[in-house]
């Protein structure tokens, strides 16, 4: 008679682990396993925006005051600190996730996002000429700022499917997603928006490995869309043609711009600058002129290193990873970190048209503080890496540089 090897299972009503960890010990074990250096970086470039909103604020206030309610010089200050304090919450939170419940969460915010972008066009809220918002009453969000990170998680998971099934068509699956959030943010309109969509999604093909042939009929494809969108957005074509028609002194950009030069190298100093009481977005969009006029050039130089010193150490840690999944979801999340950052900067320079973005980590916001944070707090959860763990495989940068030798 024939028996069955004996294999012996945990019984479900057993602990899963004998010795549970303190909270405290799991303190020290995301410490030891955080990219420290990168946490450092985003919480410095918080401190700028906290005493950029300060010097912001007055003008804000100041504009946004009516005859029958009149702001305090301070409002979006303390406003800024408690979406800050928030935004903390989100991002130590997220990167105390491990990977795979950071990927979990980035698929479920992605497709609950994707949900109430189809709703925006129906209930959505109008702010400035665009529908963007949704109002629940206590509160309001804009869908596409909290899409952002769950978008970069989600296209890199699919891609990752093709380890399982090289025959899968993911590339036909992410450009379709692609193309419904770029029908649903255009609808808004919110063309700036889909063009840092677009960005993340390039990116994330690109390293994937697609043909170079298809590389550029990509391209081609995003020359169209843009041209396509010149001629059927007025706004887009407004802002276009301003832009390229070199704007005037009345123009937001070129508002912008006067005002981020007149500081000069050292600055009006903090509250003594004059053009930003001028500037419509003060604390949101134009944060960047504010920082000129009153901080000057140098610390302007100063914040657009520590976008590249943020970018450069995610990739810096990248180099060594194996898991495609990490690595298209960490370089997604950076690029629209850093892509946002530089879209933003640029519109300030008067090097890109006019568009209704804020400068991550820096500007006021609600959705888009906790948003920014949110998706800060996924790439520090994604790169984290236990220091004791040795690789059994060389790790992408010996891969790239064994083929550059070959």
């Amino acid at each position: 008679m024939n028996e069955r090897p004996y294999i012996p299972r945990v019984s479900a009503a057993a602990p899963q682990h004998r010795y549970p960890v303190s909270t405290g010990a799991q303190v020290k074990i995301w410490w030891r396993e955080v990219d420290r250096v990168l946490v450092a970086l985003v919480l410095l470039l918080m401190a700028v925006g906290t005493a950029a909103v300060f010097a912001a604020s007055p003008a804000s206030a100041h504009r946004l005051s009516t005859r029958s309610v009149t702001l305090p010089e301070l409002y979006f200050y303390w406003a800024h600190l408690r979406w800050q304090a928030l935004g903390l919450v989100f991002l130590f939170g997220a990167s105390a996730l491990s990977r795979e419940n950071a990927r979990r969460v980035g698929i479920v915010l992605a497709g609950a996002m994707l949900v109430f972008l189809l709703l925006v066009p129906v209930i959505g809220s109008e702010v400035n000429g665009a529908k963007r918002w949704i109002n629940l009453g206590i509160a309001g969000f804009q869908p596409s700022e909290f899409l952002k990170p769950g978008f970069a998680i989600l296209l890199a998971w699919i891609v990752s499917w093709r380890l399982r099934d090289p025959n899968l068509p993911v590339l036909v699956i992410v450009s379709a997603t692609m193309g419904l959030v770029a029908g649903l943010m255009m609808m808004q309109p919110d063309f700036g928006g889909t063009i840092l969509f677009a960005g993340v999604w390039f990116v994330i093909m690109l390293l994937a490995g697609i043909p170079l042939k298809r590389v550029g009929m990509l391209a081609g494809a995003g020359v169209i869309a843009i041209t396509a969108t010149y001629f059927l957005y007025d706004n887009a074509r407004h802002r276009i043609d301003a832009f390229l028609g070199g704007g005037t002194a009345f123009d937001q950009v070129d508002l912008a711009s006067r005002t981020l030069l007149d500081g000069g190298w050292t600055g009006t100093g903090l509250w003594l600058g004059v053009r930003k009481m001028n500037l419509p977005e003060a604390h949101t969009d134009y944060i960047f002129s504010v920082i000129g006029e009153e901080f000057g050039l140098i610390v302007c130089a100063a914040v657009v290193a520590l976008y590249l010193a943020i970018v450069v150490r995610v990739l810096v840690r990248l180099a060594d990873e194996e898991d495609l999944f990490t690595l298209l979801a960490a370089a997604g999340l950076t690029t629209q970190i850093g892509g946002q950052a530089f879209i933003n900067i640029l519109v300030n320079l008067q090097l890109f048209p006019s568009k209704g973005m804020t400068l991550p980590l820096v500007s006021y916001g609600g959705s888009s503080t906790i948003a920014v944070c949110l998706a800060v707090g996924l790439l520090i959860a994604l790169t984290r890496r236990n220091p004791f763990l040795y690789r059994e495989t060389p790790g992408l940068k010996a891969l790239i540089t064994k083929e550059l030798s070959a």
